[in-house]
C-alpha cells in the first residue's frame, strides 16, 4: 500500500471520529488544549488498535477464504463507507456531552473505531498493506482530526460534521473499490 493510499484510508476512518470530536467541542462551555488532547489520545489510541486487532483476526482465516479475500475486503470497506454516509446525511450530532470521563470516553472510542476494526481484517485480506505502518498512521491522523475537530465543534457548530463524514465515507468506498479492481486485474 502506497503512502498516499495509507493517509486516504487514515483520514476516511477520522471522520467519524471527527464528527463526534465536532459534537463534544459543541457541547464544552470552554475548550482547552488539554481537552481537545484528551479526546485526540482516545479516538487516535482506538483507531490505532482496532486495526491490529482485525488485521490479527484477517490473518486467521485468510487462507482459508483467499479466492475471495478481494470481494470481502471491498464489501467492509463499502458497507462502512455506506454507514458513513447515511450517518452524514442524518444531522444528527449524538449527545451533546461535554463529559470527558473514563467510561464515556472509552464507549465513544470503541464506538469510533468498529471501522478501524473492520479495516484491520481487510487489510489482513491483502497482504500488500503493511499493518505496522498503517495502524500508526491511523491513529496519528484520528488524532490530530480529533482535536481540531473539538475546536471547529467549538467554533462553526455542526457545519462541518457531516460533510466529513460524507467524505470520509466516499473514500472508504473507493478504497474498497480499487482492492477489488486491483485483484481482478481491472487496475
Amino acid at each position: 500500500m502506497v503512502i498516499f493510499e495509507i493517509i486516504l484510508l487514515s483520514v476516511g476512518l477520522a471522520m467519524d471520529a471527527f464528527a463526534v470530536a465536532v459534537c463534544k467541542g459543541l457541547a464544552m462551555k470552554e475548550v482547552r488544549p488539554k481537552n481537545a488532547l484528551i479526546v485526540g489520545l482516545w479516538f487516535g489510541g482506538f483507531q490505532m488498535l482496532m486495526p491490529f486487532i482485525g488485521y490479527f483476526l484477517g490473518s486467521r482465516f485468510q487462507k482459508n477464504i483467499e479466492s475471495i479475500d478481494h470481494w470481502i475486503a471491498f464489501g467492509l470497506l463499502a458497507l462502512i463507507g455506506i454507514n458513513m454516509i447515511r450517518e452524514a446525511l442524518s444531522k444528527e450530532c449524538g449527545e451533546g456531552d461535554a463529559s470527558l470521563g473514563f467510561k464515556k470516553m472509552f464507549v465513544l472510542s470503541v464506538a469510533t473505531s468498529i471501522d478501524a476494526l473492520a479495516v484491520g481484517i481487510a487489510l489482513a485480506m491483502d497482504n500488500a498493506k503493511p499493518i505496522y505502518i498503517a495502524a500508526p498512521a491511523i491513529g496519528i491522523i484520528t488524532l490530530g482530526i480529533s482535536f481540531m475537530g473539538v475546536y471547529i465543534g467549538s467554533i462553526f457548530g455542526m457545519k462541518y460534521k457531516s460533510k466529513a463524514e460524507f467524505a470520509g465515507g466516499l473514500i472508504l468506498i473507493l478504497l474498497g473499490t480499487k482492492i477489488l479492481l486491483d485483484h481482478l486485474g481491472i487496475l
